[in-house]
C-alpha cells in the first residue's frame, strides 16, 4: 500500500490548507459583493429570466468554490500520478453535479424561467400541469447527469442504456396496467377535462377531485369518502365537469288540476314568465314558461330557466325563492296543484262500495 501522504512536509500541508481557506475567502467575497452586484445589474434587464437563472445557480456556485479549493489544494500536493487522475475525475464529477444542480433548480415548477417557457408553449398554469412537467424535466436532468458521470468514471454507458431497454421491455410486459394508468394520467393532465377542486361525475364515480398523480385520481364523494380511481378508467369514461358550468339549469313541470279554466292557465303562465324575467339572479338568455301538455292527471306547465350562480347552496336558495313565489301566484289565482288521479279514483271507488253495502242492508 502506498503511504505517499506520510512523505508530505508540514510546509506543503500548510500551504494546501492555506489555498483551501483562500478559496473559502473568495467564496465569501463573491457571494457577499460580486454576486449581489451581478444580481443588481440583472434586475435592470427588461425580463426577470436572467435574475431567476442566477438565483437558481447561487447555491451551486457557493458549493463549487469549496470544490475548486479542494481540487487546487490537492493538485498542489506532490501526489502520485494515479491519484492525480482520480482527483481529476472527482473534479469533473463535481462540475457536472453542480451544473445539474443549477438546472434542477431552474426546472422547479415555481421557477420564473419554467413558467415563462410554459407561457410560450401556451400551457395554462395550474396545480397539475406545471408540477407534472417539472418532475419530468428534473428526472431527465438527473438521468443525464448520472449517465455523464458514469462515462467520466469509465463505465460503458451504451451497454447500460441497452440493458435498460431490454429490462424496460420486460417490465412493460409485466406492468401493462400500471403503464396504462400512467398514460391515462398523462392524457388527463394534458387534455385537462378537470383540475383539482372540480366537481365531476362519471358512470362510476361522482365527487370533488382532490389529487391527481401518475397512477390514479383521488375523488372525495359527497358522503365524505375518498375513492381512488385508476387513471386508465377515467381516461376511457365520459366525464361531466359540473364546475365548468357558466350557469345552472332548473327544469320541471308544474301540474295543475284539469278543472282549471283556460284563462287562469294562461294567466299563471304569463305571471310565472314575468316573475323569472325581472329577477337579477336568473339568466335572461333562455327562459321558457309554456303550457306544455295534457298529462294523465294534470295540465302541465313547463318551467325552464338557468340561475346565474353555479354554487350549489346559492342555486338551491334561488330555486326555493322562486318556488315560493310560484306558490303565491297559484294561491292568488285560485289554482291548485293536481294530485295523482289514482288516489282520487280509489276514494271514489270506496264511496261507491259503501253505498252498495248500505242498500244491501236495507
Amino acid at each position: 500500500m502506498n503511504y505517499w501522504f506520510l512523505a508530505l512536509t508540514w510546509q506543503e500541508i500548510s500551504i494546501a490548507i492555506g489555498i483551501f481557506f483562500l478559496f473559502l475567502l473568495f467564496r465569501k467575497l463573491f457571494t457577499t459583493y460580486i454576486f449581489k452586484l451581478i444580481l443588481a445589474f440583472s434586475k435592470k434587464a427588461p425580463t426577470d429570466i436572467l435574475t431567476s437563472g442566477l438565483l437558481a445557480f447561487e447555491r451551486p456556485l457557493r458549493s463549487f468554490f469549496v470544490a475548486i479549493g479542494l481540487f487546487t489544494a490537492f493538485y498542489y500536493l506532490p501526489t502520485p500520478e494515479t491519484f492525480d487522475y482520480t482527483i481529476y475525475r472527482v473534479f469533473r464529477t463535481l462540475i457536472i453535479g453542480h451544473i445539474a444542480w443549477g438546472i434542477y433548480n431552474i426546472s422547479a415548477s415555481s421557477s420564473t424561467i419554467f413558467t415563462r417557457v410554459g407561457a410560450r408553449l401556451d400551457i395554462k398554469f395550474d396545480q397539475i400541469v406545471l408540477p407534472f412537467l417539472s418532475k419530468l424535466v428534473r428526472f431527465a436532468v438527473i438521468a443525464m447527469a448520472i449517465s455523464i458521470i458514469a462515462d467520466v468514471w469509465g463505465y460503458n454507458v451504451n451497454g447500460f442504456v441497452a440493458g435498460l431497454g431490454l429490462g424496460g421491455l420486460a417490465f412493460a410486459l409485466a406492468a401493462q396496467d400500471s403503464i396504462g394508468n400512467f398514460f391515462g394520467g398523462v392524457i388527463i393532465i394534458t387534455e385537462k377535462p378537470f383540475t383539482l377542486g372540480d366537481w365531476i361525475s362519471t358512470p362510476t364515480v361522482e365527487g370533488i377531485v382532490e389529487d391527481i398523480n401518475f397512477r390514479s385520481t383521488n375523488i372525495r364523494t359527497f358522503a365524505d369518502t375518498i375513492i381512488v380511481v385508476p387513471n386508465s378508467t377515467l381516461a376511457n369514461e365520459a366525464i361531466q365537469n359540473w364546475s365548468s358550468m357558466r350557469k345552472r339549469q332548473v327544469s320541471f313541470d308544474l301540474g295543475i288540476m284539469y278543472s282549471t279554466p283556460r284563462n287562469k292557465v294562461k294567466r299563471c303562465t304569463e305571471r310565472i314568465d314575468n316573475l323569472l324575467k325581472v329577477r337579477d339572479d336568473i339568466d335572461q338568455e333562455t327562459i321558457i314558461v309554456r303550457f306544455n301538455e295534457f298529462n294523465d292527471s294534470s295540465l302541465d306547465i313547463m318551467i325552464y330557466f338557468f340561475t346565474k350562480t353555479t354554487a350549489w347552496l346559492e342555486h338551491m336558495e334561488v330555486k326555493e325563492n322562486i318556488n315560493l313565489e310560484i306558490m303565491a301566484i297559484l294561491e292568488d289565482e285560485g289554482v291548485s296543484v293536481a294530485f295523482p288521479s289514482r288516489s282520487i279514483y280509489m276514494q271514489s271507488m270506496q264511496s261507491e262500495n259503501n253505498k252498495d253495502e248500505e242498500e244491501n242492508q236495507m
